[in-house]
């Protein structure tokens, strides 16, 4: 029982993670309406980012490593909000109204960008951070097995769970949120009763590269080293999840992906890790081709 205890806490890090992204992927989605293959880029370049800057910090400008953390985090939330805009203006708004296939080439381009930019950043070498607040919180003990967290867990999911709750709030009761799904139903509607359909749009964008960002922050600093593949298959998933659940609603699919990161986690304590991606995507590919087909509602611009 602890045992099992233990890989759902394992879980419940691993989930919040993978919600933080959902949260992000459909407040941009629903906006956009097209795959975005540069969401799961942004999140590894966020997290690189954090660490290069970190380190720096530490060996060129001598800062403690609280202050050196801070430098990391801050910028690579400087340079996300960068690259939502870049996204938003150049890329995203002048082929929303294209064939889908486009944007999914476009972010695809601008995912291989991302992954250049950091690996020229780095010189092709990976650096890493010291395990920080690595302290184990005990909350059950069997036999001699401890069920612990370590204190980075604790704050990442908090955190998290702040971020979701605080931001599904803003959306069910803000003059923005009320915006923002009426965008998402009917753009050309929204922009005939008064909506300034440009600025929702750009700060959905925005808001969807800032959690990207924070979720990279928090998996560099927990983990020490976020890689591109990590990124692509973290993105492909959240991708998937959201698919599953559908956009209408951030926190739903922010709920969905969380349970998706616990079965993982189950996954990994009880059967052969190295099928662990292969059977979860087959599992989500398994839910799109079953799901009901929902009403397409009215047509979005």
């Amino acid at each position: 029982m602890a045992y099992f205890l233990q890989q759902v806490l394992n879980g419940v890090h691993a989930g919040a993670l993978y919600a933080l992204l959902a949260f992000g992927y459909a407040l941009t989605h629903g906006v956009l309406h097209r795959t975005n293959l540069a969401y799961g880029a942004l999140f590894a370049f966020s997290g690189q980012t954090a660490i290069l800057v970190a380190v720096f910090g530490w060996h060129v400008l001598w800062l403690a490593l609280p202050a050196t953390v801070a430098l990391g985090v801050a910028v690579s939330f400087a340079y996300a909000w960068l690259v939502g805009t870049v996204l938003s203006r150049s890329v995203f708004q002048p082929l929303a109204g294209r064939s889908p296939n486009t944007i999914v080439a476009a972010t695809l381009g601008v995912s291989l960008v991302l992954m250049e930019i950091a690996r020229l950043a780095a010189e092709t070498r990976d650096f890493w951070l010291p395990p920080m607040l690595a302290s184990p919180v005990v909350f059950a003990e069997s036999g001699g097995f401890k069920v612990t967290l370590t204190v980075i867990q604790l704050l990442n999911c908090a955190v998290v769970l702040a971020t979701v709750a605080g931001g599904g709030i803003f959306l069910a009761r803000s003059s923005w949120g009320r915006a923002w799904r009426a965008v998402c139903d009917d753009a050309r509607a929204a922009a005939l009763v008064g909506v300034d359909v440009a600025r929702v749009f750009h700060l959905a964008v925005i808001g969807g590269a800032l959690a990207a960002a924070l979720a990279g922050t928090l998996a560099a600093l927990y983990y020490g080293n976020i890689s591109f593949g990590t990124g692509l298959a973290f993105g492909l998933k959240v991708l998937f999840l959201t698919a599953v659940g559908g956009y209408e609603s951030p926190v739903r699919s922010a709920a969905g992906a969380a349970t998706f990161g616990l079965a993982e986690a189950l996954w990994s304590g009880y059967f052969p890790f190295e099928w662990r991606d292969g059977w979860m995507f087959a599992f989500l590919v398994a839910l799109l081709v079953l799901r009901p087909e929902r009403d397409p509602g009215p047509r979005r611009a």
